[in-house]
Order: C-alpha cells, then structure tokens, then sequence
C-alpha cells in the first residue's frame, strides 16, 4: 500500500485530499470544531442551522417515528455511505432495518436508505435543491422531501421519487404539500405541517 493511501486527514491536512481525494476511512476519525461531510472525495462543512430548521426536523422525524412501519424505521443526521468518497450526513433517513447490526454499523448502506429528508437553511439551499437530490437520484435512493420555510413559518414539503428510466428525482402528480402532508411512501404518513413549529 502507497504512502498516500495510508494517509490520515487531520485538522491540518483536511483541507488538501490527497489524489484522487479522502476516503472515508481516512477521515472518519478526523476531528474539526465543525460539522462536515465527505463529497467526492472532499470535507464539506456544514451549514449552522437556526431554531426554525431544528424544530421541523425533530418534529418531522416524531412524525415518521409514529408512522413507520415493518421494515422501515426513521433516524435523525445518521451518516449515508454513497461510496467510500462520498459519505453524507441527511437531516432525516427513512431505511430497511433488514440485517443491519445497531451495534456495529457505522453508516446506513445507501442501498437500504428508502427516503431522504433535507430541511433547507440559508447556507444549505444550492445544496438541498440541486447538489443532494442530483447524487441521491444517481445512487439509487427512491424517495426524497425537500423542506422549505413557507409563509408564515409554516413549512413547505417537495416530495420527489426517482424516475427509474431517466434515473433522475422528479415531482409526482401533487408533488407539494401545504398545510398537510399526505403521502402513501415510502409508507403511509399524515402530518399537520403547522404543528411542527406551533410553540
């Protein structure tokens, strides 16, 4: 093995991958007074995140919690392994349980993940609305919900599912819920959006 294939990122190097860019394995015990993901090969930081953001997350994934069903389950920021140079950190996961070792996994396999949840904040919207939905689509993932800040706070969800020919996410036939979240996948859910930011 190559001196740069043993390579270890740390709080100096991070920023300079090495060719062909950062494995996860090089840098899945790195330690910066941040947030961070791995994207083809490269540390990405992630955005601060404001009250609003954190509220609809945690209550979304109540929500999904209440409503899951055999084999799905939900979980909050748990790591996705795209490829040993991508690994990323969604706000929500929805993924098949099926043989997975709570004591040992790491991160979800992407090819378990059946829906993923971002909540889009200002440092995150180019993220959310293309980059993230563009490489979600690639690998496979069938579901993904883009949650937008609507009027008066009251969120906004896009529910997209992957078009298996063109291999892209795309809006179904009412794709945009206001008000009320309904929607049968990956298994049936109802939300009152106004309740997830109600003090």
């Amino acid at each position: 093995m190559t001196r740069e294939r043993q390579e270890q990122a740390t709080p100096d190097t991070w920023m300079s991958p090495p060719e062909g860019g950062w494995r996860y394995d090089q840098v899945r015990e790195l330690d910066l007074p941040f947030d961070w993901e791995l994207v083809d090969g490269e540390i990405v930081p992630r955005g601060m995140t404001h009250f609003w953001h954190d509220r609809v997350r945690n209550r979304l994934f109540l929500a999904l919690s209440k409503a899951e069903r055999a084999p799905y389950t939900a979980d909050v920021e748990r790591c996705v392994m795209l490829d040993e140079h991508t690994v990323i950190k969604p706000d929500l996961v929805v993924y098949d349980k099926t043989g997975l070792d709570v004591f040992t996994l790491e991160c979800l396999p992407v090819s378990q993940v059946r829906l993923v949840v971002e909540v889009v904040s200002p440092g995150s919207r180019s993220e959310d609305r293309f980059r993230k939905p563009g490489i979600l689509a690639e690998v496979g993932v069938p579901y993904y919900w883009r949650v937008e800040r609507g009027e008066e706070g009251v969120p906004v969800v896009h529910e997209f599912w992957r078009h298996h020919e063109a291999g892209t996410l795309a809006p179904p036939d009412h794709p945009t819920h206001r008000l009320r979240l309904k929607t049968d996948v990956p298994f049936p859910v109802a939300v009152d959006l106004a309740e997830l930011v109600e003090l």
